[in-house]
This record gives structure tokens, sequence and C-alpha cells, in this order.
């Protein structure tokens, strides 16, 4: 497995990065019935390494509002295109194939949508009422855009219908968010996670960011605190791994032993629940 660079550019992964492609059962009905019930996820949209290790544990991030971003972020392979129109049955549709796939912790994420007046609030409260009714004992955690355009608006439409968990990632250091994050910065990401906290501090937050984009230890120390500043008490750091030659470029494989000093510096902030390890990704088998 190598990292996707440019054939004559094309460097191996460290030997801390390699995975066994997937072969259990449980891989592949998980695949079947997510093709079955016509149902998406971030695992495969966004090319996700841990997808075979997750789907063989029954684990899958499901993603709604439609395929397609309205942002193109540099690090993202998340398809860039025409939106579709909210779908009101998705969120029906949703509850019966986590009934199917027997999830008792469910992680719902979405594309950004910049052109709901909303950003997709509205569909993602509705998934968590319909989650609620069918299936009551399911932990839901849910990975949402900024906001930015509409915040207030938008964390309102949820004062009915709170999840268990509710994250927003930073993806990586304020120098190089520009580059990564189109549309996207650590004042919006910070001011989303801080008025998500004042109006519902009951529910946890949390947060993600990449290393090996070029970042300084200092920048990342930064990062962490700012976000613990603004409530955020779960965090993941993982390694970031280019998805195609066209997105921004490995600067560094960060060593096991680097992460290990990072999880006990998140502790040291207080962090209460932590995922630390280069393949850690802002949903992976969650710890929450």
């Amino acid at each position: 497995m190598d990292i996707t660079l440019p054939r004559k550019q094309r460097v191996p992964l460290p030997r801390w990065l390699k995975k066994e492609l997937p072969s259990s059962p449980e891989y592949f009905r998980t695949r079947t019935l997510l093709k079955e019930l016509g149902l998406q996820t971030i695992c495969e949209e966004a090319r996700c390494p841990n997808q075979g290790e997750c789907w063989s544990k029954n684990h899958a991030t499901v993603m709604i509002l439609g395929p397609n971003c309205t942002r193109t972020c540099g690090f993202c392979s998340v398809p860039k295109g025409p939106t579709t129109r909210v779908d009101p049955e998705e969120p029906l549709r949703l509850a019966e194939a986590i009934q199917q796939l027997g999830l008792k912790y469910v992680v719902i994420t979405s594309v950004n949508r910049d052109d709901l007046p909303d950003g997709g609030a509205a569909q993602f409260a509705a998934c968590i009422a319909s989650l609620r009714v069918r299936l009551p004992e399911t932990k839901v955690e849910i990975l949402t855009p900024d906001f930015q355009f509409s915040l207030e608006r938008s964390i309102e439409a949820f004062q009915d219908h709170l999840p268990d968990v509710w994250a927003h990632n930073i993806e990586t250091v304020d120098r190089l968010s520009r580059k990564a994050r189109v549309k996207g910065s650590h004042k919006a990401t910070l001011m989303c996670l801080k008025a998500i906290k004042e109006r519902y501090p009951q529910v946890p937050t949390k947060s993600g960011i990449m290393l090996g984009m070029g970042e300084q230890e200092g920048e990342v120390e930064e990062t962490l605190t700012r976000l613990r500043s603004v409530g955020v008490s779960h965090i993941t750091v993982g390694q970031y791994l280019r998805p195609t030659p066209h997105h921004m470029p490995v600067k560094e494989f960060i060593p096991p032993e680097r992460f290990e000093a990072w999880r006990q510096r998140c502790a040291e902030l207080g962090y209460t629940a932590i995922e630390c390890h280069p393949y850690a990704r802002s949903s992976y088998i969650s710890s929450s």
C-alpha cells in the first residue's frame, strides 16, 4: 500500500501505516447491506483507511444530504458538484438501515451544504428524531459542518433533538487552514463549537486534527489549547494521508511514539475522550 503520490514521486508507507485488506464475513455483510439500503458512508466517500476494520466490527459513519459538497477542501476526496434536494424520506431510511445493521452507536455526518438556509441542520435533527423513535437505546453522534453562514439558526434547529456527542473538526493548525479548508477557518470552527457548548452545555463536543501536513508542534499545542478553551472534551489526532495526487501532499509521517506523547498532552489539557494514533479519524470506533 503506497501513499497516492504521482508514480515517480511515490513513497512507501512506513510499517506502522500498513493494514491488511478486509476479508471478514462481517465486512462483506456490512458492505452489501449498505449498498442494498442505498446508504452513503463517509467511509467510502472520503476513502477512509479504516473502512475494512470498522465494517468488520459493524461500525459505519453514514453521510446524509447527498454525495456532493459545496466546498473544495485541499485534503478531502468527497465529490464536489451540484447538490441534490433534501430528501424527506432520508431520516426514515436511515433509521431502518441502522436497525438492520444492528448498530448501538451511530455517527451521522454530511457534506457541506452552504446552499441551504440552515446548512442542513434540520435534516440532521430529523435523522436524530427518527433514530430516537425507532432505536431509543442507540447512541447518536453527529459530525456537522461549521454552519458559518447560518450558525444561530442551525444550532437552534437541534433544540428538541440533541445528539449524545456533537463533533465538528478543526482539521489542521491555523497557519495551514486557509490552504486546506475552502471557506472554513479556525475562527469559524471555534465559533461553532463555542456556540454549541453555550447553547447545549450538557452535550459533549468533539473535534479532530490531522498531523503531517507541515504543522509545527507549537501550532498543534495552540490548536489543542484553543479547542479546550471553547469546551471541547473529546479529541481525535491522526495522520493525514493524501487521498489522490490532486490533494495536499503529506509533509511528514508522524511516528507512533509522537502520537503517544500527544495523547498524554491531551490528557494533561483535560480532554476526557482521546483517540490519538496514526489511524485515528474523527469517528473511528469511537471511545465516547
